[in-house]
């Protein structure tokens, strides 16, 4: 009973960022949390290899090669989950 809880709940998750992922004009993205520094990396390619990075007001560390979005990395991940849900698609 409990797996099948943990499988609806990540289902349901699942589809809810699905559409978010699909407006990233990128094919590939590989994500990873490290939950004890609280940070998330998404990363637009392997290897990321960045050259330069700009930091956000908002947390959030804009990564580059160039001049081009190879990854972002979100500071205090766990606490912008309310934002996420209250989000929309455009």
């Amino acid at each position: 009973m409990a797996k099948e809880i943990v499988q609806k709940n990540i289902l349901g998750e699942v589809s809810h960022i699905t559409p978010h992922l699909l407006q990233f004009p990128y094919e590939r993205i590989w994500i990873d949390y490290d939950k004890k520094a609280d940070v998330l990396y998404i990363n637009f390619k392997r290897p990321q290899k960045a050259t330069d990075s700009e930091m956000l007001d908002n947390g959030i560390l804009l990564r580059y090669r160039r001049n081009e979005l190879v990854g972002v990395t979100v500071l205090d991940a766990s606490k912008r989950k309310k934002s996420l849900g209250n989000s929309k698609a455009s």
